[in-house]
């Protein structure tokens, strides 16, 4: 998965447990698509100090995933929604009884997350 998706995600996932000050320059890094030297001069700190503070920020969200999953079981839920999705249009057009316990399957799955 492309980077800044993935901080994307983790961000979206986790952010809240960041601190206020740590949420304010990844944002500004991440989403915002500021240098370092930017939000240094914003923030009134070193260009060092920005770049620590990401990659403590990335280091966290990452070790939150490894520990909760919630990113990657919500991908996989997308997944089998999607394929729930397709097997019901199959299965309007063909009227494959096989399909609706293959979208019972999946469903259990998702249930079972």
């Amino acid at each position: 998965m492309e980077k800044i998706v993935q901080q994307g995600l983790l961000y979206d996932f986790y952010g809240e447990l960041l601190t206020d000050h740590q949420k304010q320059i990844y944002e500004d890094a991440v989403f915002n698509d500021l240098s370092l030297s930017e939000i240094a001069q914003e923030r009134g700190i070193s260009r060092q100090g920005v770049h620590d503070i990401i990659k403590r920020c990335d280091k966290a969200l990452a070790e939150y995933e490894e520990k909760l999953q919630l990113v990657h079981k919500f991908l996989e839920t997308k997944k089998m929604v999607q394929e729930i999705h397709c097997l019901t249009k199959e299965y309007l057009e063909h009227k494959d009884i096989s399909l609706i316990h293959r979208i019972e399957k999946i469903s259990d799955e998702i249930i079972d997350l």
